[in-house]
């Protein structure tokens, strides 16, 4: 989460105007213009994008998250091999994580045998990957803060003592 409102209103729904903007976060609308064109200039917008459901569009590819074990090189840690993994036109992207894995992965393919060619044919052969593990996507229920399930009124969950 980001200190700056601004910045969080942009990373929940990108489509506001910039009034919108200005209103909400009580700024002149100039000023609101001049800090996003800064943030896209500086890299600290990347980009924008829509959340789509790509079930309901009727796409039938295929997500995968892979753990990747690899050896950290000296000098330079996990980057340098993060980096080329992320350079892959399959990974949608890559992260370096805590727990009993050095990086998450994901994947998108057209289906699981492409997935399958990718890990045994591009990202396993890599010097430096110690190992793999694949998962893959069975059911979106929310992804960018959006839910996904339709016609169902949210619950309030109970709370208790």
């Amino acid at each position: 989460m980001s200190n700056d409102p601004l910045l969080e209103l942009l990373s929940r729904k990108a489509r506001f105007t910039h009034q919108e903007l200005a209103d909400l976060v009580s700024m002149d609308q100039d000023a609101v213009v001049s800090r996003i064109a800064a943030w896209e200039k500086d890299g600290t917008i990347r980009g924008y994008h829509a959340v789509i459901d790509f079930e309901a569009a009727g796409d039938t590819s295929v997500t995968a998250f892979i753990e990747v074990k690899v050896t950290p090189e000296r000098g330079g840690g996990f980057d340098r091999l993060a980096l080329r993994i992320a350079r892959f036109e399959q990974v949608v992207s890559c992260y370096l994580a805590s727990g009993g894995y050095d990086l998450m992965v994901v994947v998108e393919g057209g289906d699981l045998r492409e997935v399958a060619r990718f890990v045994s044919e591009k990202l396993s052969s890599l010097e430096g990957v110690l190992s793999t593990a694949t998962h893959f996507r069975l059911k979106t229920y929310k992804e960018s803060g959006f839910i996904f399930e339709r016609g169902v009124t949210p619950e309030r969950l109970a709370v208790t003592p």
